[in-house]
């Protein structure tokens, strides 16, 4: 059943779709797999491994200039997405604590950093793909300037600014996150 739109600027909802459809504006601009990109940009710089893999959907296929590439989607569901293990996933979070420098390599501009952890106008929980604790609301015991890379099955990487914290959580009840973040900042008091 459709649902009745709203003017643009007035209504927030959390989708892959605005993911899927950034990914298939980037494969346009940079004309080539966004996994390839991804690998070259970021994960090669960091040291990642080479395990990781990004997988499109059999139907997503499109044609740049010749050449059949699939556009990768944001989540990881139904078969396709970012398939990563928790080490990388540090490293990512590393980088981010890092304002996206790697050992003194500048990764990501300071600019976009700074506005992946700028609230939405009309979510403040939300910044560019990164969730905020902006007034602690997702998280009680986190720090305000934390923010969170969330995935599905209760994967998670919290970055907290304010006491250099990066921690990856995998399979973990979200419900059960105040509770591991509380622990963890128990033992840095300790």
């Amino acid at each position: 059943m459709p649902r009745p739109l709203q003017a643009p600027g007035t209504y927030w909802e959390y989708n892959d779709v605005r993911v899927n459809r950034l990914s298939l504006a980037l494969l346009r601009l940079f004309r080539r797999p966004l996994p390839e990109v991804f690998a070259d940009a970021v994960m090669k710089p960091i040291g990642a491994s080479t395990s990781w893999h990004w997988e499109g959907y059999r139907n997503s296929t499109v044609e740049i200039d010749g050449r059949t590439m699939i556009s990768v989607p944001g989540g990881s569901h139904w078969g396709g997405g970012v398939f990563i293990h928790s080490e990388d996933q540090a490293r990512i979070g590393l980088m981010m604590l890092a304002e996206g420098d790697w050992h003194r390599r500048r990764i990501l501009s300071k600019h976009w950093i700074d506005r992946s952890k700028r609230p939405c106008p009309i979510n403040p929980a939300y910044g560019y793909l990164w969730w905020l604790n902006t007034d602690g609301g997702y998280c009680a015991n986190a720090s305000t300037k934390s923010f969170f890379a969330i995935g599905a099955g209760g994967n998670c990487t919290w970055i907290d600014p304010n006491n250099g914290i990066v921690a990856v959580m995998r399979w973990l009840d979200p419900a059960a996150t105040n509770q591991f973040v509380e622990l963890v900042i128990g033992a840095l008091v300790r």
